[in-house]
């Protein structure tokens, strides 16, 4: 079973640079089929932008390479305009990812953003560590 997925955008950082990191079987599970990660505009925006740091100190070819081993597995959803009324994530920047989990309907939203990991328990979904997911996967 294909599970829907939002990954934050330290998750697919790190399955994408780290070929033998701790999240590299993530990237292994979206190109077997296993996860179909859900992305949207800003997200996707996101990404970019965090591609570019110097510390990563990737050409743009290497980023390319990076975006095309990632985004052609993943679903585009459109977020709704406005976003729905969902509880209110403390750094505001990640409720797009609280967003696109529910817009997509995701079957998780993967993080280990303890600003996300806090909203267990109030957020109409499931958020889960990539610990929690390889878990259930398994």
């Amino acid at each position: 079973m294909t599970r829907r997925v939002v990954l934050d955008t330290n998750i697919v950082l790190s399955a994408l640079l780290f070929n033998a990191g701790r999240l590299a079987w993530i990237r292994h599970a979206w190109q077997h089929g296993q996860l179909q990660p859900l992305v949207c505009r800003d997200a996707v925006n996101e990404l970019l932008r965090v591609l570019a740091y110097p510390k990563f100190q990737l050409s743009a070819q290497e980023q390319k390479d990076l975006l095309a081993d990632f985004l052609p597995y993943a679903e585009v959803i459109m977020l709704p305009t406005p976003w729905p009324d969902l509880p209110a994530c403390r750094d505001e920047k990640d409720q797009v990812f609280l967003v696109l989990a529910h817009a997509g309907k995701a079957d998780a939203l993967v993080t280990g953003d303890a600003d996300i990991l806090a909203m267990r328990d109030v957020f109409p979904g499931r958020i889960l560590t990539a610990d929690e997911l390889a878990t259930q996967i398994r």
